[in-house]
């Protein structure tokens, strides 16, 4: 099975190394995708450009695919499902939701200079990084690439139904299985709640359970290929 792997916010495809090596391990084609604006000119790529980067490898994977998207790119993950509802089998989104049609992407922090740098540490203290050394939490500030601002502000678009049809694997990182369930239960995430098919899946981690635990991260998304 091939899986695609879209890291969230400032993070590029090297972000997966040692997951990818876990999951080709276990026989698995694990193919990190590297979007535009990861890369200079960063401030000219567009959300739609970095949405046609996912579709370019869906459609160049042979047969079905699974994508991953963590944090905000779970909307991206979502938008590629969108896109190609009779292609992708599966859909893991790790520590994070997708947004609804006509949404913001991600505008979640300042932009300067079109520009969203790392804002730093401060906004995700506590659970989000508290599995992260200062070795890791240095080498994540420092390899942090600003997102775009047409990225960050761009506009979701979603319109095929038969995207509710595919099945979805939630990997609950910072917030536990039974919240996830009760914020979708309650309409808080309208794209999950009107999926046919959800599965929770807890993970004893922060929010980028790649680079604190890439080898039980690597397991379960093989898990979820599987399925």
């Amino acid at each position: 099975m091939t899986i695609l792997l879209i890291a969230g916010l400032w993070l590029d495809g090297s972000a997966w190394d040692e997951v990818g090596s876990h999951l080709r391990a276990l026989g698995h084609q694990a193919v990190p995708v590297w979007l535009p604006g990861q890369g200079a000119p960063a401030s000219e790529a567009t959300l739609d450009d970095q949405l046609a980067a996912v579709l370019a490898a869906v459609d160049a994977a042979a047969g079905s695919v699974v994508i991953v998207g963590h944090s905000a790119a779970c909307t991206l993950a979502w938008m590629a499902a969108d896109s190609r509802p009779g292609k992708v089998a599966r859909v893991a989104m790790i520590g994070g939701f997708p947004s609804r049609d006509g949404d913001t992407y991600a505008d979640f922090f300042e932009s300067v200079d079109g520009l969203m740098p790392f804002p730093g540490w401060g906004p995700f203290d506590g659970p989000d990084s508290a599995d992260l050394d200062e070795q890791q939490r240095a080498s994540i500030a420092a390899a942090a690439i600003a997102v775009p601002e047409a990225v960050a502000k761009g506009l979701v678009h979603l319109s095929d139904q038969r995207r509710f049809e595919i099945p979805v694997t939630l990997i609950c990182p910072e917030f536990s299985p039974a919240q996830a369930r009760e914020w979708i239960d309650g309409g808080e995430v309208p794209e999950l709640s009107r999926a046919r098919h959800v599965d929770y899946v807890d993970i004893a981690s922060g929010h980028w359970p790649m680079f604190s635990q890439p080898a039980t991260l690597a397991d379960l998304l093989a898990e979820v290929a599987s399925a």
